[in-house]
Order: C-alpha cells, then sequence, then structure tokens
C-alpha cells in the first residue's frame, strides 16, 4: 500500500472492505417497486405509437362487439363510460347499431404491444338515439384528454346525477297548481314491479315482483299532474279548464322539486354519495328519503313504494347505489318520484342544476375541439372501409 495514501482513501477502502455484499432485490421486489434500470430498458425496446380503427355493428353488448372487432377491452372502458352519459347501453343500444373506433397502442421495436391502449375516438350510429360521437381533447388549461361529445359537452361525471335510468319530467320546479284539482286520467305508467326482499344491498338488482305498498292508491284510474306536453297526451285538459278558487284563478302552491315518471318499483338511485339523514314515511311526501351530501347539498326522495335493505338513518351510500323504489305514497296523484335537491337547505331547481350539469367547451377550446373533429371525421372517410 502507497504510504502517501490520503486518509479519506483509505478510510474509504477499509469501509467497502468491511461493509456487506449488497443484496440483489428478488422478482417480486423488482415489479412492486421497479428498478433504477426501468427507464433504461424501456428504451432499450424502442417503443412506437401505432393508431388502428375497428368498424362493426353491435351484437349483444356494445363492449363485445369492439373485442370481437379487434379493440382491446380494456382500452373500451373508459370510452363506454363516457358514451353512458348520452346513452343507455342497456336499453338504447340494439343489434344491429353500426360502431366505428379509432384507438392507438404502443409497440416495442419487434411489435409486441405495451400496455393496453386507448381509444383516441369513437362514434354509434344507433336506431334510438341517431349518431353519437365522443373524441379526446385537452383543454387549455386541463392537465388531461378526457372524451367530449361532439357538441363540445363533457362526459365527466356530474357532482349529482339524475335519481332514475331515464327521465321524464311530468311537472317541474315552482308554482303549479294543486294536482289534485285536475281531471282524471288512466295511470299508463304501470309495469314490471321489484321485490326488494331478494336483495343484498350494493349487489346487482333481480327483476321480480314487488307486493304493492299498502299506501299506494289502489283505483286504476287516477289524477295526472299539471298539463306538461307528457300530461297532454296522457289526457290532461289544459289550465283553462282547471277549478278555480273563487276568485278567477286557479290554486297554485310552490312544487319545491320535480316529479319524474316511473312505473311502480322502478329503481332510485343515490344521486351522490352521501349519509342518509331521514328515511321513513313523512307526511305528503309519503316514504321519503333525505341524503346529506358534500358541499351544502341535499337531495330528497319522495312517494316511495320501499325502501332498498340497509337504507337507514345514519347510513352512507354511494353515488348509483339502489336506495328505494318508486311508488304513489303519500299525497300523489299516481305513480312517480318526486325529487328535490336543497342548497344550504333551499330548494334549488334540479333541471339544468349547476350540480347536475355537463361541462361545456366554449371559446378558444370549442373552436380547437371543432378543428379535431373535422380532423377525425375526415381521416374516417379516407378509410376505404369506413362505417
Amino acid at each position: 500500500m502507497n504510504a502517501r495514501m490520503p486518509c479519506a482513501a483509505l478510510a474509504a477502502l477499509v469501509w467497502c472492505a468491511l461493509a456487506p455484499p449488497a443484496v440483489a432485490a428478488s422478482p417480486e421486489e423488482t415489479c412492486l417497486l421497479g428498478s433504477d434500470s426501468d427507464d433504461a430498458q424501456y428504451r432499450d425496446l424502442l417503443p412506437y405509437r401505432r393508431s388502428a380503427s375497428a368498424t362493426g355493428v353491435v351484437k349483444g353488448t356494445l363492449a363485445e362487439a369492439t373485442a370481437e372487432a379487434g379493440v382491446p377491452p380494456p382500452a373500451m372502458l373508459e370510452a363506454l363510460r363516457a358514451f353512458a352519459t348520452a346513452i343507455d347501453l342497456e336499453r338504447d343500444l340494439r343489434d344491429g347499431d353500426g360502431f366505428y373506433v379509432r384507438y392507438e397502442r404502443t409497440f416495442t421495436v419487434d411489435g409486441t404491444p405495451i400496455g393496453v391502449g386507448r381509444v383516441l375516438w369513437a362514434e354509434l350510429r344507433t336506431q334510438a338515439k341517431g349518431t353519437l360521437a365522443i373524441h379526446r381533447f385537452r383543454a387549455i388549461k386541463a392537465d388531461s384528454d378526457p372524451f367530449y361529445l361532439a357538441s363540445g359537452q363533457d362526459t365527466e361525471p356530474t357532482l349529482l346525477q339524475m335519481p332514475l335510468a331515464s327521465t321524464s319530467v311530468t311537472s317541474g320546479f315552482g308554482l303549479r297548481a294543486d294536482p289534485f284539482d285536475q281531471p282524471y286520467a288512466r295511470n299508463l305508467a304501470m309495469g314490471p314491479l321489484i321485490d326488494p326482499k331478494k336483495l343484498d344491498r350494493g349487489k346487482p338488482v333481480p327483476g321480480s315482483n314487488l307486493k304493492p305498498s299498502p299506501l299506494t292508491n289502489p283505483s286504476q284510474s287516477v289524477p295526472v299532474n299539471v298539463p306538461t306536453a307528457l300530461g297532454l297526451t296522457m289526457g290532461l285538459s289544459p289550465v283553462n279548464a282547471r277549478p278555480t278558487t273563487g276568485f278567477g284563478r286557479v290554486a297554485m302552491f310552490m312544487h319545491e322539486g320535480v316529479d319524474l315518471l316511473a312505473a311502480p318499483g322502478t329503481m332510485i338511485y343515490a344521486a351522490a354519495d352521501g349519509v342518509v339523514k331521514g328515511a321513513e314515511p313523512k307526511g305528503r311526501y309519503g316514504n321519503w328519503i333525505e341524503i346529506e351530501h358534500a358541499g351544502k347539498l341535499t337531495t330528497v326522495y319522495g312517494h316511495l313504494s320501499a325502501f332498498a335493505p340497509g337504507i337507514a338513518p345514519g347510513v352512507e351510500v354511494r353515488q348509483g347505489e339502489v336506495i328505494g323504489f318508486t311508488g304513489s305514497t303519500g299525497r300523489t296523484t299516481g305513480p312517480h318520484l318526486h325529487f328535490e335537491i336543497l342548497h344550504n337547505g333551499r330548494p334549488t331547481n334540479p333541471i339544468g342544476n349547476p350540480a347536475t350539469r355537463h361541462g361545456q367547451l366554449r371559446g378558444a377550446d370549442l373552436d380547437r375541439f371543432r378543428k379535431i373533429v373535422a380532423r377525425n371525421l375526415a381521416e374516417r372517410e379516407r378509410e376505404p372501409k369506413s362505417m
């Protein structure tokens, strides 16, 4: 050993000699934690992206049809959720409807796919809803590129969702005539029922028969609410045919929510995550549920025929969880769901409410988005087998 070796170098040499040998990471640890060579290994693969398209007709479900056409099923998950904001993929999509999907995947230099890929844009041509398309787009101030409908409406989940799978408003928010003053029309809303005794909370709901609530109106001919377009088609008389108060005016009162048409036993879903504040018979509401949500929002559901299993004060619920079933309990003219949104305890209109409304691209973002939509359509038209 050189007698003139610096002390620091000598100390380092002694430490290395005495230090325990390095222990190699196990394959499990490398898979879980990664390694310092991950980036280098990825570069060695010389990855590249390639886009492809798939077109076809629906047979069964859209997920099954696109998978058969070659789209990686995991890549379709985000697109399926986006389409579900504009169309009921179970009820409105039918065999024979057409689809087009443009997607991309990453490959190694030898052609081996890496990851699951992702959909860039997709289009449905349906018998029920016409043509629907979603396009991936990054807004100027955004840090992600979600899907937007061709109109520029986003497909991200809203803070509050409507509590029924299908929404038809029969009576809106605001002043209205007392529905019990209305002429009678035959109830057209009867349909298949659900047996709540055969349900497990948080699990899929099978179809069966639900016994009518003892509070349900027994008459086969029931009054119909205020004369919306739907009400008029069901036989409701126009405004000037209503009874008056004796002062030449129709008796009016404040309707603090909206009435949603539904057959008895239709599943009602929690509008958002929250805590059940009440679930009980409550006067004119009949069987009633109130749920408190974050952000000073509360939702109210009235005229239920039954509560879902496990629904009780203090119970936490998730958005989309079944909380009950529609009926005509309480002061009601027929089967429907009364739905309210309260902000700081004050009723607000559920229809068009910011909490239930999707975002919309505007200004420069909308201009850029329209150019991307035009480019996507032009690219599709150049393909020999485009839809």
